[in-house]
């Protein structure tokens, strides 16, 4: 069984989140979703239980097209080392491969126990789409490529890209045309009062 561990600060999850979420589930046979602090940011705009409170509302919504993924707050955790862990206990047989954004490529050193990490599960990175007038993607720099490399990561880059969506870019009131999160998403941040923009 082939497992896809996805987890994302989600602050809020966007269309992007939702899009990367459905693709997967083509792609393993099991994914496995979780809101978590990231501790390289230096503040969380939104407690954790708001963030996971809307990913789950996002799985949800996937789930009526596509059953083979589920939402584990258990798997939570700021250390991906830690989550891994976790996911091993609950999986003990099962290929996992951690999924993460190409903007966490040159962070991923300086994780807790890295090397670690890239020694027990394989990453599959997708691209970001940088939401501008000419729209240009966003993959890693070379070097942050090599010094994975060089740490005995086993990467494969993602032959998928997301829309452009980005929660800062929410946070920011930059949703004007009412398509960085997804529907349910808003409803959640309107009734919460969670932003003073963007809602």
């Amino acid at each position: 069984m082939k497992i896809a561990l996805f987890g994302t600060s989600a602050d809020p999850p966007t269309m992007g989140h939702q899009a990367i979420l459905s693709w997967l589930c083509g792609e393993f046979d099991w994914v496995a979703v979780w809101a978590a602090d990231n501790p390289m940011k230096l503040q969380q705009q939104t407690p954790l239980n708001h963030r996971a409170a809307m990913l789950q509302l996002v799985v949800a919504e996937i789930q009526q097209t596509d059953a083979n993924i589920g939402f584990y707050p258990e798997l939570s955790s700021p250390y991906t080392i830690e989550t891994v862990n976790r996911a091993r206990q609950l999986w003990p047989d099962a290929v996992l491969t951690l999924v993460i954004g190409a903007d966490l490529v040159g962070q991923i050193h300086r994780w807790y126990r890295a090397a670690e990490l890239l020694s027990q599960v394989p990453l599959l990175v997708v691209p970001r789409m940088v939401r501008s007038g000419h729209r240009s993607g966003y993959v890693a720099d070379a070097r942050d490529w090599e010094r994975l490399q060089q740490m005995g990561a086993r990467v494969r880059l993602a032959e998928f890209v997301p829309p452009a969506t980005s929660s800062t870019a929410y946070r920011q009131g930059e949703d004007k045309d009412g398509d960085i999160v997804p529907p349910v998403v808003k409803e959640y941040i309107q009734r919460q009062n969670l932003f003073s923009v963007g809602s």
